[in-house]
């Protein structure tokens, strides 16, 4: 388990970051400034951290982690205001947001674009919130997987540490066969 250390009552509330991140582009990298907007510190939660090499959840969550850190680092965004965490699927819903709460000691809000995941938070009386998306269309993970697969254009929708994890894993072949 892993928490934060809270200061004084002027810092902002510690937040979660919840999605899969399969793989981080450019629309996740905003969420992620808006969200240290809002809170003091971040947890990245990678969720389905179990899963890997099928067709929505190509990367392990080794190579989404290291995506996230290095995109981050090239940032320049404080290290200290963060801290990326798998998180693995669990049979119910319930039990997933308690599993959490285990990990997690103290939180203060949950953003995520998924509508579940701010339903379920929302339920158990924690503040969540669907930040700002950036050109969903476009930046999408299932967007980037599709461009992906069809040999087109990707790069441009994720940062430049992402397309260097990602480049040695298309070239080793795991695409083929996942469409």
């Amino acid at each position: 388990m892993v928490a934060f250390k809270r200061g004084s009552s002027k810092l902002k509330p510690v937040g979660l970051f919840i999605g899969r991140f399969q793989p981080f582009h450019y629309g996740h990298l905003s969420a992620v400034k808006f969200a240290l907007t809002e809170v003091k510190h971040l947890y990245i939660l990678v969720g389905s951290s179990q899963k890997s090499h099928e067709r929505n959840n190509p990367f392990t969550a080794g190579e989404r982690i290291v995506m996230i850190r290095n995109a981050l680092l090239d940032e320049k965004i404080d290290t200290s205001r963060y801290l990326i965490i798998p998180i693995p699927d669990a049979v119910g819903h319930s039990v997933w947001t308690a599993f959490i709460d285990q990990v997690v000691l103290d939180y203060d809000l949950v953003l995520s674009s998924d509508r579940l995941t701010l339903q379920l938070f929302r339920e158990k009386g924690v503040r969540a919130i669907e930040p700002p998306l950036k050109d969903r269309s476009q930046f999408s993970a299932t967007e980037v997987r599709r461009r992906i697969m069809h040999g087109e254009d990707w790069e441009s929708l994720v940062p430049r540490a992402v397309a260097e994890v990602v480049k040695p894993i298309i070239r080793k072949g795991r695409f083929k066969g996942l469409e």
